[in-house]
């Protein structure tokens, strides 16, 4: 299955790798999530990633889930705080502007990040959406069946429902589909 990344913030992002299955199950696979996630601009180097990389990240994972859900998961509250806010003291990957030949100025690091600096990102954002009450008003939780994913409901009138309407969504309206076309073949 493809990754996620429709949550409305990275943090969330990184909850949709548990599931429905493990997703950050190697380091290609951290990796790749990585860049698709923005951490780091296209192409930055990640060679030097390994296993406790994949450690470390479901890790925090599982700290900002027990945070954003209030309780519940293998890890005590107070310690996923601690952790979370531990992993936003340190620093983030830094930013340069490069020109690359006569083209426009892109983004790049001014070093390989390692894994406490993208930590360090993810930490921060969850934060931020800890600390924000517009954006913990705009957390939901998906009515789909069987769907543990959360998201930040941005929708006009603040009716979404879904994580994804392409995936929960659908699977949703085809039940009702099914539910309405079984009741009246029974009638």
């Amino acid at each position: 299955m493809a990754l996620r990344f429709d949550a409305g913030r990275v943090c969330l992002d990184l909850l949709a790798t548990g599931h429905p299955g493990e997703r950050l199950d190697s380091v290609r696979a951290l990796c790749g999530w990585i860049e698709e996630a923005g951490l780091v601009p296209a192409g930055t180097g990640l060679g030097h990633a390994d296993e406790t990389w994949v450690v470390r990240f479901r890790e925090v994972r599982e700290d900002i889930g027990q945070l954003v859900r209030r309780g519940g998961g293998t890890v005590s509250y107070a310690r996923a705080l601690g952790r979370v806010n531990e992993a936003a003291r340190a620093t983030p990957p830094v930013p340069c502007a490069v020109r690359h030949g006569d083209g426009p100025l892109v983004r790049e690091l001014v070093a390989p990040p390692g894994p406490a600096a993208l930590l360090a990102l993810l930490a921060r954002d969850a934060v931020e959406l800890l600390t924000d009450p517009v954006a913990r008003a705009a957390l939901r939780e998906c009515e789909g069946d069987k769907c543990p994913l959360l998201y930040l409901d941005t929708s006009r009138g603040r009716r979404r429902r879904w994580c994804s309407s392409e995936v929960c969504g659908n699977r949703d309206r085809v039940a009702r589909h099914r539910r309405r076309a079984a009741a009246l073949t029974r009638a």
